[in-house]
């Protein structure tokens, strides 16, 4: 990393290239910066300026939590960032602050609970059995990301948000084409706006009754609009940010499942010791690296102190949730995976107001698709060198583009 010239009394900025690494290799940019310090300052490839780039725990947890550090002014101001594209749409919660922010979560709350993702679950196993069914029936080898990691949470998704089975292959493009850096910031824009388009016309579909009798999230959004919750565009906003995290599933159990196929031992006793799956699991999402470099930044509407340094009021703030999750104050050696880690408050759905509101629905795809890999492919194992696995390049999550395996 090179330095840059700096004012008297802060720390040199430090450049953050968007690096293109290999599997789950922790990111080695990131992990000078927290040795450097509990706050530092960063540049990304794009936007302006410069960052505050915050890595421990506590501190994470803190500006993450705290309603002087806002989402909403970002979205007036070029920051530092890694994405060469950055274009919030209207409803585009990440960006919002209280009240905002609640009323708009609010409009979606009922698909998100325990109740209503449980409601899911039994659909969900059977469209993920008849997907293992077809990959058995074929014989190996199969790219499981072809096969299982891609379609089966976009299934879910789609059939939480009450897309049509017709249009999912679509969804999926627009999706890689927004989280993609690669394709160049028109394509993304122009995937962006397809999807707002697809959705604002879903949403203005009449419907049998007034929206109280469909549970879906296109459902939900067309009450919370009919009732005046929200506003139109609003509901086309939310609708794009929930289908596109929806698919956050296939990278992160992409990971998952590299790590174990590169842990053998670990994946037999998940095996052999079934009751140790939700624990595994969790430490499995602490341990992966769910993306590349950082999200979403926050600026302070006033100065606040941060790890005993003082942040300006217009000042940008990063949080790094990966930075958190291998923290040695919290997770004793940190960088080994540990299935008997006993406490484990993992930070890797966020904290605070922005909480993935889709963790539970991630969660309960993960534990479906891991036990798949587990029960239904004894002898899993690559197909190719572990050295040959591709893995997505100039992509803002991290993920194997292609898991080759045989069984």
């Amino acid at each position: 990393m090179l330095d840059e010239t700096t004012e008297a009394g802060l720390p040199h900025v430090r450049h953050w290239p968007a690096l293109d690494l290999f599997g789950v290799e922790f990111d080695p940019v990131l992990a000078e910066l927290m040795r450097e310090g509990p706050i530092t300052r960063i540049k990304l490839p794009n936007g302006d300026g410069w960052a505050w780039l915050v890595t421990r725990y506590d501190d994470v947890r803190a500006v993450t939590n705290d309603p002087r550090f806002s989402r909403k002014l970002v979205v007036e101001n070029d920051v530092t960032r890694l994405a060469p594209h950055f274009i919030p749409v209207d409803g585009a919660v990440g960006f919002e602050d209280p009240p905002d922010h609640t009323r708009l979560r609010r409009a979606v709350a009922p698909a998100f609970t325990s109740r209503g993702v449980e409601r899911l679950r039994d659909q969900a196993r059977a469209a993920l059995d008849e997907m293992v069914d077809e990959v058995l029936e074929d014989g190996p080898p199969a790219d499981f990301t072809e096969r299982l990691l891609a379609p089966f949470p976009l299934a879910v998704v789609c059939e939480l948000m009450g897309v049509p089975r017709i249009d999912r292959p679509r969804m999926h493009e627009w999706t890689n084409l927004i989280l993609s850096s690669s394709h160049g910031a028109e394509r993304s824009q122009r995937a962006k706006e397809d999807m707002c388009a697809y959705f604002a016309d879903l949403l203005s579909q009449p419907s049998d009754g007034d929206g109280s009798d469909d549970d879906s999230v296109v459902g939900l959004l067309g009450t919370a609009v009919a009732h005046g919750e929200i506003t139109a565009s609003e509901a086309v906003g939310l609708a794009l940010l929930i289908q596109i995290g929806g698919e956050a599933v296939t990278n992160n159990c992409g990971n998952m499942l590299f790590v174990l196929l590169t842990h053998p031992e670990h994946m037999e006793r998940m095996r052999a010791e079934p009751e140790i799956r939700p624990r595994a699991i969790d430490e499995l999402l602490r341990f992966i690296p769910h993306r590349s470099a950082v999200g979403l930044s926050r600026i302070a509407l006033e100065d606040v102190t941060v790890a005993g340094t003082t942040v300006r009021a217009g000042e940008a703030v990063y949080v790094s949730y990966l930075a958190a999750n291998r923290d040695p104050d919290v997770f004793p050696s940190p960088e080994r995976l540990d299935f008997d880690r006993a406490h484990n408050p993992h930070v890797a759905f966020g904290y605070g107001p922005h909480f993935c509101v889709g963790a539970l629905l991630a969660r309960m795809e993960s534990e479906l698709l891991v036990d798949a890999f587990l029960d239904r492919f004894p002898g899993l194992r690559f197909a190719v060198p572990v050295e040959e696995v591709p893995f997505r390049r100039g992509a803002l999550i991290r993920g194997p583009q292609a898991l080759p395996v045989t069984w």
